[in-house]
C-alpha cells in the first residue's frame, strides 16, 4: 500500500513565482498580506486610512488598477498606496499590492491596537521578505523570511511549534557551512512557509480564489 504524502507548502507556491514566470503571479514580486482579528472589514480599512475612509466596494482588479496608478505617480517609492480588505471567517484579510507598509514595525504596532495582526511582505527587490505578528500594540514575534533563526519581539518563540512543523530551522547556524546550508534551505521556500505558518495561526489559508472576492478598497494614509 502506497502512503500518500501532502506537501504543506504546495497550496502557497502561487505566491512564490519568480518575476520571469507571469510577472511573479497575480500579486507580482512586491506585496503584503495581513490578517486581522478583532475588527470588521470597514474597521480594518479605517485603520489604514486613519479614519478618513471606510472603503468602496470593488474587486481585486480595481484594487490593482488603483495601486498601479499610484506607483506610476510616485515612482514606486511609497508602495502601492491602496489596500483591499475582505472578511474570512473570524479574520479579515488585507491585501497591499506593490507595498510593504504593514510589516514596518512602527506601523504594525499601531494597526494592532485593540486587535491581532499577522502580516507578511514579499519584496524581491529589497530582499527583505518579512513576517510580523502583533497583538494590541505589541510586536509579539517576527523574522525576516530567509532567517527564521533570527526572531525578535516580546515573545519571539511563540510560534516555534508551528515553525518546526513546517521544517524551519530555528537554531542559529554555527559556522559558514551551516550558514550556507540554511540559506540554501530557506531561499526558495521562505514565502510559502510564511503563508503556511499564517494559515496555522489564523486557520485562513490564503488562496488564489480569495482574489475573486469582493473587497473594500481605500487609500492608505501615511502614518
Amino acid at each position: 500500500m502506497t502512503r500518500m504524502t501532502t506537501d504543506p507548502l504546495a497550496p502557497f507556491q502561487w505566491l512564490n513565482l519568480p518575476e520571469g514566470e507571469g510577472g511573479g503571479g497575480p500579486l507580482g514580486v512586491i506585496f503584503s498580506v495581513a490578517f486581522f482579528r478583532g475588527l470588521d472589514a470597514a474597521g480594518v480599512v479605517r485603520r489604514f486610512s486613519r479614519g478618513q475612509d471606510s472603503g468602496q466596494e470593488s474587486d481585486f482588479g480595481g484594487l490593482d488598477e488603483k495601486a498601479y496608478e499610484f506607483i506610476s505617480r510616485t515612482d514606486g517609492g511609497d508602495g502601492g498606496g491602496y489596500v483591499g480588505v475582505f472578511q474570512a471567517g473570524e479574520w479579515c484579510v488585507a491585501i497591499e499590492p506593490y507595498g510593504w507598509l504593514v510589516t514596518l514595525h512602527e506601523v504594525v504596532t499601531k494597526l494592532s491596537r485593540g486587535c491581532e495582526v499577522l502580516a507578511i511582505t514579499r519584496h524581491d527587490y529589497a530582499s527583505e521578505h518579512s513576517f510580523e505578528y502583533a497583538i494590541d500594540g505589541t510586536r509579539v514575534t517576527g523574522y525576516r523570511l530567509g532567517h527564521p533563526y533570527e526572531r525578535y519581539g516580546s515573545d519571539p518563540d511563540r510560534l516555534n511549534g508551528f515553525m518546526r512543523e513546517l521544517g524551519m530551522g530555528l537554531d542559529e547556524p554555527e559556522d559558514d557551512l551551516a550558514w550556507a546550508a540554511a540559506w540554501e534551505d530557506n531561499y526558495d521556500t521562505a514565502v510559502p512557509r510564511a503563508f503556511a505558518l499564517a494559515a496555522k495561526v489564523t486557520g485562513v489559508p490564503f488562496t488564489p480564489a480569495m482574489l475573486r472576492r469582493p473587497m473594500l478598497v481605500a487609500p492608505i494614509v501615511e502614518r
